[in-house]
């Protein structure tokens, strides 16, 4: 019975070694394979390593409101990594804020929300805190707005010439085209030539902001969500 007893224990103690150092076999290839994944670099996302900074941030906005809260991070970050830290400049931040979703009307200047101001609000929701009217500018590049919008009265214009870059999603923009098309009995490719011809400085195009912002995680920026 002893003997039994004996050979049950160290049958017991066996696997539990076994399975011990499986697992340790598993965490160590697991650990391994995270630490030598290297994604691929594609051309259409070389700009994403051209961006000037020793610290990279990528800000995603999807929506009309965040599309201001974006533009007051970027300023918070800039005037940040200038007052709490010595030597600090504007130039140590690579900033890009991407505009997609609903967020990307605010990707095109005053000319385009003159034009089409009133369907645009009607698409996203959005009206002019103080007229209560569809905008008929870009409203976060205007001042005199301060606490009633989002942005808190910093502009687009303000933090480009901080260093700020935008990514615009491409897909969004044939998207709203086809609603303004429909809105206004228009032609929406003509209308995506319209939007294309009046992007806001400092900008480019990309061909869906999800794909721009997963792929700046592979590029070290931090992601910052903003609405």
């Amino acid at each position: 019975m002893e003997d039994s007893s004996r050979s049950r224990r160290s049958l017991i103690i066996g696997a539990g070694s076994a399975v011990a150092a499986l697992g340790l076999a598993s965490r160590a290839v697991s650990a391994q394979s995270a630490s030598t994944f290297k994604p691929p670099r594609h051309p259409e996302d070389a700009w994403l390593d051209q961006r000037p900074g020793a610290h990279r941030i990528f800000i995603d906005a999807a929506t009309a409101n965040g599309a201001g809260e974006a533009v007051l991070y970027a300023n918070n970050l800039y005037s940040a990594q200038r007052s709490a830290y010595p030597g600090g400049t504007d130039q140590d931040l690579g900033v890009v804020i991407c505009l997609r979703h609903f967020a990307t009307a605010f990707a095109f200047t005053d000319a385009v929300w003159t034009k089409y101001g009133k369907p645009l609000s009607a698409i996203l929701s959005f009206t002019d805190p103080k007229s209560k009217e569809p905008p008929s500018t870009n409203l976060y590049n205007k001042t005199g707005y301060g606490l009633t919008l989002p942005n808190l009265g910093t502009t687009i214009d303000a933090v480009t010439k901080r260093g700020a870059y935008f990514a615009v999603c491409d897909t969004a923009t044939h998207f709203l085209s086809s609603q303004l098309a429909g809105a206004i009995g228009g032609d929406a490719a003509a209308i995506y030539k319209d939007l294309a011809a009046n992007l806001i400085p400092n900008s480019r195009f990309v061909a869906a902001g999800v794909m721009a912002v997963t792929r700046s995680q592979e590029f070290g920026y931090s992601l910052l969500y903003a609405g």
